[in-house]
């Protein structure tokens, strides 16, 4: 391929951050939840976040397909395909107007197919053109994930005002416009190195031996891969961290506007209610989504100095002492947008390590398949997470008993706890 010769692999890194911008949309699905709950929807909190978990689910497990079809097609064809779905899959929720089940169909299976096809592209195609720097590549292929929830937040909600200027079932039209011209913006520099390339000065040797302390030695396939322990330690190890980071980007919004609510209430503040809004958005848009940006590339670049198991060991210890205390640090809106930017953080996390450990443990050559795979545990906590904060967050409402809340955060901390100690293991 004459072009691949040729390539600056930073155009890689480039042609990543677009594509995983526009996939980030997923994680700006809290700015929509507060329209859905209201007329004319009239969404239960548990029904949004099921919208949320069937997209989740439906990305980590189209990535099993797309890891192999990357493989074996361009994965150039690949991404283009996958964000011309994940827009098709916003634009027809344009047209279904109040009908849960076509949301379900159109955002969470449609866009949620769409993102699961390119998403795994630009980690495969950058560990190939960065062997040396696996943990940073991976955390900047996958920023954009995260800056992308920001942006698109912030043209929904208090930035730009599009649900307000626009309506909900507009705005969906005009993102996934948009969608779709980013990613095959993006797609264009989507390809593999030559046969055999290193990049100039990288010492395989030495990287070898790295590799060789986590037991990662050969190149493995599929079905290999699924045969030893690594791979199912590391799947619940990620299982655990998108259940917390997921529940949490699901609910924030709604949970925080209840939390802080009665902290307004109390220091005789006027107009509690829009003030704990601003507040529960602000922590969402700008410090959960930019921590989340963050997190992927610190994370990475710390692993490529520390090393992948003593990250995830730091990462997952973090993580269950943020997640136990959220309930509480959700009392202030200070320590709210503390607590949001180190979950986070930590939550970003998972999307450097996870896949440059597989890495490491199971060769660079097979990684998009090998990941996809590893991946099927996010479906499995997209599914759980979000679902646990809305079904707890109905019974607070219901109950009117704010503790509620506490239940589905302390579940996930001890999950990830559980990770902790597996990952020391």
């Amino acid at each position: 391929m004459p072009e691949a010769k040729v390539l600056n692999r930073w155009w890689v890194v480039l042609g990543a951050i677009l594509i995983q911008l526009a996939l980030g949309a997923i994680y700006a699905w809290s700015v929509f939840t507060k329209a859905l709950t209201a007329e004319p929807y009239s969404f239960t909190k548990t029904q949004t976040q099921i919208i949320f978990s069937v997209g989740l689910a439906t990305f980590a497990f189209v990535m099993v397909l797309a890891g192999r079809l990357q493989a074996r097609i361009p994965p150039r064809i690949v991404s283009l395909l996958g964000g011309l779905m994940l827009g098709l899959g916003y634009i027809l929720a344009r047209f279904v107007g109040t009908s849960f089940w076509g949301h379900v169909l159109t955002i969470g299976v449609v866009g949620g197919a769409g993102i699961g096809l390119a998403y795994v592209v630009p980690i495969a195609v950058g560990v190939r053109w960065f062997p040396d720097k696996k943990g940073m590549l991976t955390g900047l292929a996958v920023a954009g994930f995260g800056f992308g929830a920001f942006l698109w937040i912030q043209l929904a909600g208090n930035l730009g005002q599009l649900i307000s200027l626009l309506g909900i079932a507009n705005v969906f039209l005009v993102y996934g416009i948009l969608f779709a011209i980013l990613v095959t913006i993006g797609s264009i520099w989507m390809v593999n190195p030559p046969e055999g390339y290193q990049p100039p000065g990288w010492d395989p040797a030495a990287q070898a031996k790295k590799t060789a302390k986590l037991g990662g030695t050969r190149e493995f396939g599929s079905l290999q891969m699924l045969g030893t322990p690594q791979f199912y330690m590391l799947w619940f190890m990620f299982v655990a961290g998108a259940m917390a980071g997921l529940m949490v980007i699901g609910v924030i919004k709604l949970f925080g506007i209840e939390r802080l609510q009665a902290f307004y209430g109390a220091a005789g503040e006027a107009d509690a209610l829009r003030k704990a809004e601003v507040t529960a958005e602000l922590a969402m848009a700008i410090f959960f989504a930019i921590a989340n940006g963050l997190g992927r590339i610190g994370w990475g670049v710390i692993s490529d100095f520390i090393g992948r198991k003593a990250s995830l060991v730091l990462m997952l210890i973090s993580q269950t002492i943020v997640m136990g205390a959220f309930f509480w640090l959700a009392q202030s809106p200070a320590l709210f947008y503390l607590g949001a930017c180190w979950i986070g953080f930590n939550f970003g996390g998972n999307f450097a390590l996870f896949p440059a450990a597989t890495a490491d443990l199971f060769g660079n050559k097979n990684v998009g398949a090998n990941y996809g795979w590893v991946f099927t545990s996010y479906g499995i906590g997209g599914i759980l997470g979000p679902i646990l904060g809305g079904y707890f967050g109905d019974v607070a409402k219901a109950s009117g008993q704010l503790h509620a809340w506490l239940v589905p955060f302390l579940v996930a901390a001890g999950a990830c706890f559980l990770a902790t100690l597996l990952a020391i293991a």
